[in-house]
Order: structure tokens, then C-alpha cells, then sequence
């Protein structure tokens, strides 16, 4: 029996971009967010400063090294770096990702998941909600030809030994399946590439915020698997989350939610029934270092509840057949929504050693 697969979604933006530079100003990274952050109210844990690798930059080959060693540590066993096409060529922070590939270091398994949607600068409104925005980044969708040309900037990734595979196919994953435009023509063409090139096509997985919802639906699409992440506020009564959003615009404070209550709708029967629906393990999430009060936050998300949600996820998942008990992680490192792994000042490695403790409870 194979142990289970716990796959971190990975955020390739620690390093200066030009056009970051351009739209945000000279240097500008996550880190710029993470570190002006600032308690909201009595109790708020901001600002979160990391710890072992400082504020790092990922143009780092000792970097990103340091950061598979942790996530070793934790027992994570691969990468799902998000990557950025816009079409045409037009791509975003995607220098870690190719240095990844070329230097052939990390020795460390990897996937991709392309996070399909349209970058803009963003102006909340005071109950939380997006008032209006500035496109920056456009997606776009321009057919077979980008299509191959898209597959052409990956070959080599696809190519290598690391790449993660699920019955022998490629594991890639589409961020915004609803929102593309062409996706039937798109997996026509790159399973057709893939077999060109001696590999044996893709295995692709539906990121889905409401799977109860969508399952049915992107299975149709021609999705092999869905990775469900119910990363939201729960189940929230109506009145709950308009009471939340009123507190919020009366008092300008963020709206928080119980980590402690929450936790245990991040895994249901859905995921634990359907083996080609793989859970999500959220150890926290913090909004507010890029929207400050119109954000959402947890409250209570300690290292000690994360070790029962770990435990209770990849215990869900355990009596699934080879090569489906997978388990995606939210996130390695995304600093600038309290979304991450690696030690911070507070914690250190508590939440490191709490899913490595599940991890070897649950392996038993």
C-alpha cells in the first residue's frame, strides 16, 4: 500500500518583477504586504515575519533548497507551483519555476496548476466585497495554436523525472475550470502532444471551491479529478454572515471566523466517499496584509487544531485506492494571506511537526 501524497501549492512571487516594479512600484514583492501588516484588533497575530529563511528571494537556488528541506520535514511530498499564462507568450513569475526545471535542483517531486484568471489591481468596499478593479494581467484564451505553444514552454517540465504523475499521466491542474474559454480543445491537444512526445497525456484535476456543487459538472468537462478546497467561511447561516458583514462596515474591522468551528467542513463525506475528489488541508488564512479590514481572517487556527484537521483529512482519505489517496496542501507559502507552512516568528516549526506528527499517527 502506497502512503498518502500531500501536495503543497506553491507561490513562485518572492523575487522583483518589471512589472511588478511598474505597477506597484521598485521591488515590490508579497514580502511588501506581509511586512507593513498590522493588528486589526486586540488579539490580531500581524505581522507574520518569517523566521528560518527571512524574507527570502526566490532567484535563490539556496532558497528554494532550504525550502524543500522543511517541507521534507513536514512530510509534504511534492510542489504544485501555480503558473501564469496569458497567452501569446505572456507569462508572470515564472522565473522559480524555470530555474526549478533547468538547474534540475531541488530534487523534489513537482506539478503545475495554472491559475487561469485575469490579474487586477483591487478596490474593496467596506463590507468585503471587490467595489471595482484595474486589469493588469489579462487571460486570455486564443486557441490550438497558443495551445501548442503553451505546451512547447513546458516540454521540459512535462520531460522530467520529477514531475508528479497519477497513472502514469501528467498531473495539471486548471485553477478557473468554469471560466475556460476552448477547454475541450485544449486537452484534445495537449493529451495529443504529450503522446508525440513518448509521454503518456495528462491527468487533469478541477480546482473547485464548492464541489458538492460543481463535481458533476467538471466531470463532464473531462476532468479526471477534483481538488476540493472549502477555504470560505463555512457554513454560515444567512443571518450569520450578514450579521459578520454589518460588524464589519460598522466597526471598519475584517470579518474573523472560528478556525476550531470551521475546520471540520473542510473534509465531509464528499470527499471521503468520491476517490477522484481529493481534499484540501488549510492550516490558516489572513487576508488582511492585502485588504487590511475588508479582508476575512481565522481566529483560533493554532498548531494544535491543525494537527485534528490534518488527522482528520488524511485519516478520510486513507482507505482509497493506490495513487488516489492525494491530499493538497494551502499553502507552502502564501505570506500575504496568513496561508503558509514555513516557521514564523510565533510558531517555528509547530506547524511543521503537527502534520508530520498526524502524518506518522495516521501511517500507524
Amino acid at each position: 500500500m502506497e502512503d498518502n501524497k500531500i501536495i503543497a501549492f506553491y507561490l513562485p512571487q518572492y523575487h522583483p518583477t518589471q512589472h511588478n516594479d511598474e505597477w506597484w512600484g521598485k521591488g515590490f514583492t508579497e514580502w511588501t504586504n506581509v511586512a507593513k501588516a498590522r493588528p486589526l484588533f486586540k488579539g490580531h497575530y500581524q505581522p507574520k515575519i518569517p523566521a528560518d529563511l527571512g524574507f527570502y528571494d526566490l532567484r535563490l537556488p539556496q532558497v528554494r533548497e532550504q525550502q524543500v528541506a522543511l517541507a521534507r520535514e513536514a512530510g509534504v511530498t511534492g510542489f504544485c507551483y501555480y503558473h501564469y499564462w496569458f497567452g501569446d507568450g505572456e507569462q508572470e513569475l515564472e522565473l522559480p519555476f524555470n530555474e526549478v526545471v533547468e538547474s534540475g535542483k531541488p530534487n523534489f517531486p513537482f506539478c503545475l496548476c495554472w491559475a487561469n484568471e485575469t490579474w487586477s489591481r483591487k478596490f474593496w468596499d467596506k463590507d468585503g466585497n471587490v467595489a471595482n478593479k484595474l486589469d493588469l494581467a489579462v487571460q486570455k484564451y486564443l486557441g490550438e495554436d497558443d495551445d501548442k505553444k503553451h505546451f512547447q514552454a513546458l516540454k521540459k517540465a512535462f520531460a522530467d523525472n520529477r514531475y508528479i504523475r497519477v497513472d502514469n499521466r501528467l498531473v495539471f491542474m486548471i485553477y478557473k475550470p468554469l471560466a475556460f474559454k476552448g477547454l475541450d480543445s485544449f486537452m484534445r491537444v495537449w493529451n495529443q502532444l504529450a503522446r508525440q512526445h513518448g509521454l503518456n497525456g495528462f491527468y487533469f484535476i478541477a480546482y473547485s471551491l464548492n464541489v458538492d456543487a460543481e463535481y458533476q459538472k467538471l466531470k463532464s468537462l473531462g476532468f479526471d479529478a477534483v481538488c476540493s478546497c472549502r477555504i470560505g467561511y463555512g457554513k454560515q447561516t444567512s443571518f450569520s454572515r450578514y450579521w459578520k458583514k454589518l460588524m464589519s462596515v460598522i466597526f471598519n474591522k475584517p470579518r474573523v471566523f472560528n478556525y476550531n468551528k470551521l475546520y471540520p467542513q473542510f473534509m465531509t463525506d464528499f470527499e471521503r466517499e468520491h476517490n477522484d475528489v481529493f481534499p484540501t488541508l488549510i492550516p490558516n488564512w489572513d487576508h488582511t496584509p492585502r485588504s487590511k479590514e475588508h479582508g476575512f481572517l481565522y481566529s483560533n487556527a493554532t498548531p494544535e487544531n491543525f494537527y485534528n484537521h490534518a488527522e482528520e483529512v488524511l485519516t478520510g482519505i486513507r482507505h482509497k485506492p493506490d495513487n488516489r489517496r492525494i491530499a493538497f496542501l494551502k499553502s507552502w507559502n502564501e505570506w500575504g494571506e496568513g496561508n503558509y507552512m514555513e516557521p514564523d516568528l510565533k510558531y517555528g516549526h509547530e506547524f511543521i511537526n503537527a502534520l508530520r506528527k498526524a502524518i506518522e499517527k495516521i501511517e500507524q
